[in-house]
């Protein structure tokens, strides 16, 4: 008998969380050094927020948009990116664990390759990103006096899912080009920090052909700058349509489905290193 539809789309989550309660359950053998690190994480992400405030503060104000907005946006960008990095970080090893011949042993178990990967060597102290980044938003949703109408309440919690659905498949369609390339980690990095590091400042510094590129090719905007702009009901001073802060949750699956893509292209043209 065919096993039922929902069962079989469960298994892939199911086998993450557990995978990943693994890596934390032998983490928590060495608390003291988890700690540590977790802290040292978070240090680096505050010091990360500060460059953003500091630049605010000396500039006053970055295309219209003042400290608090301007922490709104660091708020939005960090907080996905950060969600996309502890639950889909690991995928940009995949260059090492083809070199390693590791990939193939994946490739044999029964659980799906792209869970095994992202769960390889998962951490917790990656929620040193999330927390400092997560708080930052908190202050700056109240420093900026947001009109909280039902429909910015209900979309909120959606364009945070929908910008970190997008930050994970730009981190594996990133991580696809390893297939090709072994040695391109450093490319990959390129477009997700990289990408991180764009997007935690108002878009329309960069300019309009930067913005459009971002919105229309690789659609970073939708991380934090369309989402900035919906919360507090301003334009887009680079004159693009405001339809487009409705559409984050369609970047997301437009971009899911590119990585899914790339991700299936990659394991077909895969020759095994023969380890």
């Amino acid at each position: 008998m065919a096993e039922p539809l929902t069962i079989r789309a469960l298994r892939p989550p199911r086998a993450y969380v557990r995978l990943a309660w693994t890596w934390c359950r032998a983490l928590a053998q060495y608390p003291t050094s988890l700690v540590l690190l977790t802290v040292f994480v978070s240090l680096g992400a505050l010091t990360e927020m500060s460059g953003v405030l500091i630049v605010f503060g000396h500039a006053g104000e970055l295309a219209g948009f003042g400290v608090h907005e301007g922490l709104l946006v660091y708020g939005l960008s960090a907080t996905a990116f950060g969600c996309a990095d502890m639950l889909m970080g690991s995928v940009e090893r995949l260059g090492r664990h083809i070199r390693s011949g590791a990939f193939d042993t994946m490739l044999i178990r029964p659980v799906p390759t792209l869970v095994l990967l992202a769960t390889d060597q998962f951490t917790p102290r990656r929620l040193g990103k999330v927390v400092p980044a997560a708080g930052a938003l908190a202050v700056a949703l109240v420093a900026c006096d947001v009109d909280w109408t039902p429909a910015r309440v209900l979309a909120l919690p959606a364009l945070l899912v929908s910008a970190t659905a997008l930050c994970c498949a730009v981190w594996v369609a990133g991580a696809c080009v390893q297939f090709v390339l072994p040695e391109a980690h450093v490319a990959a990095n390129s477009l997700t920090y990289g990408g991180q590091a764009l997007t935690e400042y108002p878009l329309a510094v960069y300019g309009r052909e930067v913005v459009r590129s971002v919105t229309f090719v690789v659609p970073l905007a939708f991380v934090s700058w369309q989402p900035a702009l919906f919360l507090l009901g301003r334009p887009d001073p680079t004159g693009l349509p405001d339809a487009l802060r409705f559409a984050p949750p369609v970047a997301a699956v437009l971009m899911c489905s590119v990585a899914a893509l790339c991700w299936r292209a990659g394991l077909r043209r895969y020759r095994s290193t023969g380890s």
